[in-house]
């Protein structure tokens, strides 16, 4: 097989290549294409004869480039008659390159700790800095819908209402019940040794009405409700709906922002108002079949343990659960770009953001009543 740069021949396992032509940097390309097709199945060894070939110093570089190849695939390079003369130039070039380059650095793990730590901190400050603009536009567009009740648009609020309360009452009912047995159980079982079987009512009642009624209900909503925000205006956003709000000049935080939130705000007070009423109904049963406790004097001990405002209490933290778990819904729902995973993982975001949040003002209002002596 003769090419115009190599002409090949096979005798046995021996390939005698013999060089032609100019092997310059001009011609690197086409040498390379024709070395590339010659065939080396079954070649244990490559003998080269550099013939009358002109050979410069890129030439060179090309045959050393040759036999590493060869090198790799187990075939044996050896010469018909002397190495090209700047072949070894060439290798000393090379190994001085080698020797002079720097070896590789180990990152420094207290570097790549803080750099980690900066990166962090800095999309930490962008997300608080997006979420203070979204609470911002809530308000904008919170106060241009009360200039007209339309703008409010009350068959929306309606509608997520009903989604968000109506629907999650069954749920929020029975999870009421069963945690408000669970505790009268336990508290039942630990006072009756001491002979307080009546301080049970008083847990019951305040713990339900104070804290537990409202906070369930809260993370129950934040769970079923926070996702199903966040998954509704991020599908929104994959299919270009909301962007297409924007270009026709409707304002998409009022219209589809304003009436979620609006609609768990009226929703979780009510949702609230039943769990209360459901677990004071199981811590009743469990004080009646436990304690042999009459509902009659269940109620009467009721009425001593609870304070006018351990009612309220509950009730002041239902709208502002509401409002943090709305907001952190949409708020993670408009953030959706690009893809339907992007979307499972800010849905998953919207809901732990939720019960944090939730858990956090709880928290809060915990120090503020306990200062204000309620």
């Amino acid at each position: 097989m003769a090419g115009a740069f190599i002409e090949s021949r096979r005798e046995g396992e021996v390939l005698e290549w013999r060089l032609r032509g100019e092997w310059r940097a001009i011609n690197i390309p086409a040498i390379q294409a024709e070395q590339q097709g010659m065939d080396l199945a079954g070649a244990r060894e490559v003998r080269i004869a550099t013939g009358e070939a002109d050979i410069d110093l890129a030439g060179c570089w090309l045959l050393n480039h040759i036999g590493h190849e060869l090198e790799k695939a187990s075939v044996a390079l050896t010469w018909a008659d002397a190495e090209p003369r700047g072949l070894h130039v060439v290798r000393e070039a090379l190994d001085l390159e080698a020797e002079a380059r720097p070896p590789a650095m180990q990152p420094d793990p207290l570097a790549v700790a803080m750099e980690k730590l900066g990166r962090t901190t800095v999309e930490r400050v962008e997300e608080l800095r997006d979420g203070v603009t979204f609470v911002g536009r809530i308000a904008g567009a919170w106060s241009g819908a009360f200039t007209s009740w339309r703008r409010l648009r009350p068959i929306s609020i309606a509608r997520h209402v009903y989604d968000t309360g109506i629907t999650a009452i069954p749920i929020v009912a029975l999870i009421a019940f069963l945690i408000t047995v669970i505790i009268a159980y336990l508290s039942a079982s630990q006072l009756r040794n001491y002979g307080a079987d009546i301080y049970v009512v008083d847990l019951i009642t305040v713990g339900v009405l104070r804290e537990l009624g409202v906070l369930l209900t809260a993370i129950i909503v934040a769970g079923r409700t926070g996702s199903a925000f966040a998954a509704e205006i991020g599908s929104m956003k994959l299919n270009e709906e909301v962007d297409a709000l924007d270009a026709t000049g409707v304002d998409p935080t009022e219209t589809l922002v304003l009436p979620r939130v609006l609609g768990l705000v009226i929703a979780l007070p009510l949702l609230t108002f039943i769990a209360d009423i459901i677990g004071l109904m199981g811590g009743a049963l469990l004080c009646l079949s436990l304690l042999d406790m009459p509902l009659q004097q269940f109620i009467n001990r009721a009425q001593e343990a609870i304070a006018p405002t351990t009612f309220w209490v509950g009730i002041i933290k239902a709208p502002v659960f509401a409002l943090l778990i709305a907001m952190a819904g949409t708020f993670r729902g408009m953030q959706v770009r690009g893809s339907a995973r992007e979307l499972g993982r800010l849905t998953t975001v919207a809901v732990v953001q939720s019960i944090f949040l939730v858990l956090l003002a709880d928290a809060l209002f915990a120090i503020l009543f306990m200062e204000l002596d309620i």
